[in-house]
């Protein structure tokens, strides 16, 4: 375990983020490694499996609370709070983090509307509906969420889905990709569509959208190279009506909340993936302290200590981005989109560069499933690719220089 050289944490904070830590090491982590090795992704999310206990347990000590309207946080609370978790849960398993995560989107959404019934509903403590961001199409992906590039007023672009206006109704048709987090196991989505295709992707809205409704279906989960705790698939909307009310941001709006949307959750996968940086940085240094190689553990070779202190570094740059990154653009209006892009793309490529450093000093034994460094590798390229690719990502933030 690293030094711990957060400052100024209330009795809470610190109580809040113990119990994060403990369940991501006595939960999280067991739970993650042994959904990761399941063949099949359907067993992931099979009645018997051990993602359901995970679900249980996050509930019943309260962490999914942290974004209920009933807990009375402030703002810097809230963030504060929210980053503590989110680190220690990417510590256990970052494909549950962001599963378990996700299932609270659709909160975000409900308060965000007002509507009492909506509020009511969906965002009480207690609760239990898994929620899902259902933005990714077939034909379309990171390029959705670019407000700042000149295709999104495209309207040649065709989009997959669209919620057409129907008296004081609207019909949902079309389709939402192989990569929506928690696709095939949500009960509730905050479904990003197109209502103006003349607009392009500017011509959007934001729909809080029950899936047990008459004409939703879903796919198969889908196969992963890493993250496979994570339940991904694809959900298919057959004219769902759904009440005018359920629409809570409309087209005047929907650019801005895409980029508000955007910035809080490449906040979070920057939290998430320190996690995993950390994590990996953990399991080298007790390995290398632990692993003799001709006649000494290999901690005692310079290489190698030097090694482990660049990822040491690397994951402390990264700890202190992402950390202010969050508190700041919680707390301050307007937030800076660039900086929660920054946190995102420096911490998930700091993952990625750690978790392949560390393997490299497990050596052959990384390459192999029985250790978990190679987990990590896998489970840290995928973040690189999702909430927006790193490379698109990389060209947004620019813009805003």
């Amino acid at each position: 375990m690293l030094a711990d050289i957060e400052l100024n944490l209330s009795e809470a904070e610190q109580a809040v983020r113990a119990t994060a830590r403990r369940f991501a090491e006595e939960v999280m982590r067991p739970a993650g490694r042994a959904l990761d090795l399941l063949p099949d992704p359907e067993d992931v999310i099979a009645p018997h499996s051990l993602l359901w206990d995970v679900f249980r347990q996050y509930r019943e000590i309260g962490l999914a609370d942290i974004e209920s309207a009933s807990l009375d946080l402030s703002p810097l609370e809230r963030a504060r709070l929210r980053s503590l978790v989110s680190e220690e849960m990417g510590w256990g398993d970052s494909g549950l983090a962001i599963s378990l995560g996700v299932s609270n989107f659709h909160k975000t959404f409900a308060l965000m509307s007002g509507r009492p019934a909506l509020i009511e509903r969906y965002v009480q403590a207690g609760r239990e509906e898994i929620g899902c961001w259902a933005v990714t199409e077939p034909d379309h992906g990171s390029d959705t969420l670019t407000v700042s590039e000149s295709h999104f007023k495209d309207s040649s672009l065709k989009p997959n889905c669209v919620a057409i206006p129907d008296g004081d109704s609207y019909i949902i048709r079309g389709q939402k990709s192989a990569w929506v987090s928690n696709g095939t196991i949500a009960t509730v989505a905050a479904l990003f569509c197109t209502i103006d295709p003349a607009q392009g992707f500017q011509g959007g809205g934001v729909a809080v959208v029950p899936l047990d409704l008459p004409g939703v279906s879903r796919g198969k989960p889908t196969n992963k190279l890493g993250q496979r705790a994570l339940n991904q698939g694809e959900i298919f909307f057959d004219d769902v009506r759904i009440p005018a009310d359920y629409m809570v941001v409309g087209t005047d709006a929907y650019a801005a909340v895409v980029e508000q949307i955007l910035t809080g959750a490449n906040a979070s996968m920057g939290s998430i993936f320190v996690g995993v940086a950390r994590a990996a940085l953990e399991m080298a240094i007790e390995y290398a302290k632990t692993r003799v190689q001709g006649g000494r553990a290999i901690f005692e070779h310079q290489s190698v200590r030097a090694r482990l202190f660049r990822m040491f570094t690397q994951v402390e740059a990264a700890r202190s981005l992402s950390r202010r990154v969050a508190y700041y653009n919680t707390t301050t209006s307007p937030p800076l989109l660039q900086y929660s892009i920054a946190s995102k793309v420096f911490s998930t490529n700091t993952a990625f560069e750690t978790a392949s450093a560390a393997l490299q000093i497990f050596g052959g034994n990384g390459l192999t499933r029985d250790f978990p460094i190679e987990k990590l590798m896998r489970d840290a390229r995928a973040s690189m690719i999702e909430d927006g690719c790193n490379d698109v990502l990389s060209l947004v933030g620019a813009t805003r220089l």
